[in-house]
């Protein structure tokens, strides 16, 4: 379905190597990304060329800007159709991965894309408010990430609590940031985190992708994550 040699040669151009059994789970990931898609909506993006740039590509360019640890644990928040992680862990097989989403339809969807491609993934259905909160998640992973539209300050709410100490956030975002950024600092700081840097970069479309990494170099106080709506009506700012 993709063109494997477009893909290939970006993957590359960003410092990641891909083998043949690699390029067959990419192109087995677009299939049933589309297959899917007819189903129950995961993505607007459902042109082979699109796929490799703006999924595939956008997601391994975190290998590229992040040291992610051997054997990390990483959590992916607000998952939707895998992205960046499922990516990721076809890229690097050594990554122990948690899919977070709070619908039910897509955690059906990442557990038969997890079962096609041979990866052992923990699809976990659950708001990300509430996971947080959880023993058996809170402060247990190397990496959380986000690639989502939620302002970065509520997406360090929601992810920075399943940072353990020395671990890292990294929210994947479109384009500038500044403003955003600067309305985050108080939220950052009060989930324990640091501002560690901001990594900016063109896609091979030419759009703009920010990734911003956040260094938990704290415990995150007990009283958050706060739920949505309180999040809504009373802002870290």
């Amino acid at each position: 379905m993709i063109d494997r040699k477009m893909l290939l040669e970006y993957a590359a151009g960003i410092g990641v190597q891909l083998g043949e059994n690699q390029l067959d789970q990419f192109d087995l990931y677009a299939q049933t990304l589309v297959e899917w898609n007819e189903k129950i909506n995961l993505t607007a993006i459902v042109k082979p060329e699109e796929i490799v740039v703006k999924h595939f590509v956008d997601s391994l360019c975190l290998l590229h800007e992040v040291q992610v640890p051997q054997n990390a644990r990483l959590i992916d928040v607000g998952t939707g159709a895998g992205f960046p992680s499922v990516p990721l862990k076809i890229a690097r097989p050594d990554l122990r991965v948690t899919l977070l989403d709070s619908l039910n339809k897509r955690v059906i969807f990442l557990e038969e894309l997890s079962r096609r491609l041979g990866q052992r993934n923990e699809c976990l259905h659950s708001r990300a408010e509430d996971a947080g909160k959880g023993q058996e998640h809170r402060e247990r992973y190397d990496v959380a990430t986000a690639r989502a539209v939620a302002h970065l300050r509520e997406l360090s709410e929601y992810c920075i609590p399943f940072v353990k100490l020395g671990g890292l956030f990294a929210a994947l975002k479109s384009g500038e940031i500044e403003q955003e950024i600067s309305e985050s600092g108080k939220a950052i700081q009060a989930m324990g985190g640091r501002l560690e840097e901001v990594r900016r970069f063109k896609l091979p479309d030419g759009s703009h992708r920010t990734i911003v990494l956040v260094r938990k170099i704290s415990q995150t106080s007990t009283k958050y994550p706060r739920p949505h709506a309180k999040m809504a009506k009373n802002p870290l700012i």
